[in-house]
Formats: C-alpha cells, sequence, structure tokens
C-alpha cells in the first residue's frame, strides 16, 4: 500500500464518518421526539439521560473521526 492509497482512504473515511456525524446531528435534532419514543419502547430511560447518552456518543464519534482519520490524513499530507 503507498502513501497516496492511504491518504486517499484517510480522505475518504474522513468524509463518510464526518457525513454519518452530520446526518446523526440532523436526525436528532429534527426527529428528536421520534427517536425517544423509539428508544423508550425497550428502554426506560429519562429524556434527560438520552440526551445525555447521545450528546457523548456523538462527541466521542467526532473525536474518534479527528484522532484515527483527519489527524493522520493532514500529517500524511505534510510529511509527502
Amino acid at each position: 500500500m503507498t502513501v497516496d492509497i492511504l491518504r486517499g482512504v484517510l480522505g475518504w473515511c474522513a468524509v463518510i464518518n464526518t457525513g454519518l456525524l452530520l446526518w446523526w446531528f440532523l436526525f436528532f435534532v429534527f426527529a428528536h421526539d421520534w427517536i425517544y419514543r423509539m428508544h423508550s419502547k425497550w428502554f426506560k430511560i429519562p429524556i434527560e439521560t438520552f440526551n445525555t447518552i447521545h450528546y457523548a456518543g456523538m462527541a466521542f464519534f467526532k473525536i474518534a473521526v479527528f484522532v484515527f482519520n483527519i489527524i493522520p490524513y493532514f500529517a500524511l499530507r505534510i510529511v509527502v
């Protein structure tokens, strides 16, 4: 695997993961009540805890995308 291929893979992974994060955020904002009703059928969870879980999940996912996709991509852009 060449550096160019690895850089391309990291770039597309970053784009796809950022799109997924954006989709999650928009879905959570515009369909919040529907998502909560769906999950509250399976789990008895207060709405504050539900919001906290999603907020923490989005934050973790965003950090993971930066650490594993975006930062290595830019490091390879700088080095090569």
